[in-house]
């Protein structure tokens, strides 16, 4: 850290962000060897096939395009041979014009009055993106202008507690449900919308689903038998994952209800300008790459197995778990894309919590347990800024103070003989050491905006892509959420045939044999 030229090496900014890496266990060397390592596994080839809408998804045989959702409208884009730029903008134009109608008033519900609730059914990729922009922007003094009166909840968990939680002190006659699920089969999103349909359909009766339900599907057929008219589905496409989807109509259309259409589109801007940079900037300058070679680094060369991302804002307090999936869900793999079993882990364990809430929490780990490679993410100009008379700095201004120190504390640590010339008693020596050397990065953003946000979930989205392509895996699919799923399958036909007909348990170990046993004596769930 005293050697001011490696430290300036390891400093890039663009479009008004500013990456410090210097805290990486990294020489200059090592980067070096790392982009000579991106050459290696063709990273340049890669990334040119994804924004070529080569089929990289192969196990699914798709196209990875998520780029070509907030692309600029003259952008030429191709899947199969097609340009889908102008397909992605007439979703986007009938979102604006439609959350226009909604916002208006125009468009009102089955008794006449206005819509001014959202509550949007998803789960996963169709919840957690979009949850996190809407709690990064909601404090933003010109997105909290544009909410007024309004509220979006979203409905994720098949727990009925979500349910009761998220239609708790909403009127039916006043609230509009999205139902988002690209085949409109997924078991949790469609039994909360079936829910939420009986909520409508009681209060207000059958004809009101038409008014107050509206759809993000690609299957028109099984939106029209649930009773939504397909005029009122937007679309999305195959060549968007679900953890990648937030700019789609899985996100854009929840928040333009919210926020107006134009708002969204800064986000969408924010994006599309990192998807440029990523694409065009070369590699010893490119953030999404240089973060996503740092990442390689730290877990299949030095061994770290997890990454904290650590913002410095309440307001991106939903960033960790969104990226969570997006990171998880992609590069927790064992095998290659050629299907041969990895001689190497993939992946890395994603958690985190805004400073300084995680200061109290998990940093005791961070400092003095496990090494775990931290990202520090910091914003100049807080969405609300408060200073109190008499106070030494404004309260921005003292969570800023964190966000510059932690990352030192971590490089430095400090050695038993500082803490000997502070005269600490010497049975508290080895409790007061901190070893120090343990990496981290930083990330500053000038202000907390629709953009910057946007800008935030592109460098992370493409930072993930980057590990991947240089682990030679697919990030793209995510057959490890099917298992699970199958197996529930079977526990419900049991529990429906053993609470309608009696059925004895069949099938079963041992352990699963007694735990449902234990569930079916004593739940208090009714006699169907």
């Amino acid at each position: 850290m005293s050697d001011a030229n490696r430290c300036q090496s390891m400093m890039m900014e663009f479009d008004g962000l500013l990456l410090d890496y210097s805290r990486q266990r990294a020489t200059v060397e090592t980067m070096d060897k790392l982009l000579n390592l991106a050459k290696a596994a063709q990273l340049t080839e890669k990334i040119s096939r994804m924004f070529s809408g080569d089929h990289i998804n192969s196990t699914e045989n798709r196209s990875v395009l998520h780029a070509a959702l907030r692309a600029p409208k003259d952008a030429v884009i191709k899947a199969d041979g097609k340009n889908v730029v102008p397909e992605v903008w007439n979703v986007l134009d009938k979102i604006k014009d439609f959350s226009e109608k909604i916002r208006s008033g125009s468009w009102v519900g089955a008794t006449g009055k206005p819509l001014k609730d959202v509550v949007a059914v998803g789960i996963g990729g169709s919840f957690l993106g979009p949850l996190f922009v809407h709690t990064a922007i909601q404090t933003d003094p010109e997105a909290l202008e544009s909410a007024k009166g309004r509220q979006l909840r979203f409905l994720a968990n098949i727990d009925p507690v979500d349910v009761a939680r998220n239609i708790n002190g909403l009127n039916p006659e006043t609230t509009l449900v999205v139902v988002v699920s690209k085949t409109f089969t997924t078991a949790e999103t469609m039994l909360n919308a079936r829910t939420l349909r009986e909520w409508i359909t009681t209060a207000l009766g059958a004809s009101a689903v038409a008014k107050h339900m509206v759809a993000v599907s690609t299957n028109l057929a099984l939106v029209e038998k649930f009773g939504i008219d397909p005029n009122n589905a937007f679309a999305f496409w195959d060549w968007v994952g679900g953890r990648y989807s937030v700019c789609s109509a899985v996100g854009v259309l929840p928040l333009s209800l919210q926020y107006g259409f134009s708002v969204v589109e800064k986000f969408l801007k924010g994006a599309s300008s990192i998807d440029q940079h990523f694409q065009s900037t070369p590699f010893e300058k490119n953030i999404p790459v240089l973060l996503g070679l740092l990442s390689v680094w730290n877990v299949s060369f030095l061994g770290y197995p997890a990454r904290a991302i650590l913002p410095y804002s309440q307001a991106l307090e939903k960033f960790a778990p969104h990226i969570q999936q997006v990171s998880m869900e992609s590069n927790g793999k064992g095998v290659s894309i050629d299907g041969l079993p990895l001689p190497y882990e993939t992946g890395e364990i994603d958690f985190g919590e805004p400073g300084t809430n995680g200061q109290h929490s998990f940093y005791q780990l961070i400092h003095q347990g496990r090494v775990i490679p931290c990202d520090f993410i910091g914003i100049v100009k807080s969405q609300q800024p408060v200073y109190l008379k008499g106070e030494v700095v404004s309260n921005h201004d003292e969570l800023m103070s964190n966000f510059f120190a932690q990352p030192d504390a971590l490089a430095y640590g400090k050695t038993p003989e500082q803490l000997q010339k502070e005269n600490v008693s010497e049975n508290l020596i080895p409790h007061k050491t901190f070893s120090g050397n343990r990496p981290s990065l930083s990330l500053l953003l000038p202000e907390l905006t629709a953009y910057s946000v946007g800008q935030l979930l592109a460098i992370y989205e493409h930072r993930v892509a980057v590990q991947g392509f240089v682990w030679g895996i697919n990030s793209f699919d995510q057959w490890g959420v099917e298992l699970g799923k199958v197996l529930a399958t079977q526990v419900r036909k049991q529990l429906h045939s053993s609470r309608t007909q009696g059925t004895a348990l069949e099938g079963f170990n041992y352990s699963t044999t007694t735990l449902l046993k234990r569930y079916l004596e004593t739940s208090s769930e009714p006699q169907i």
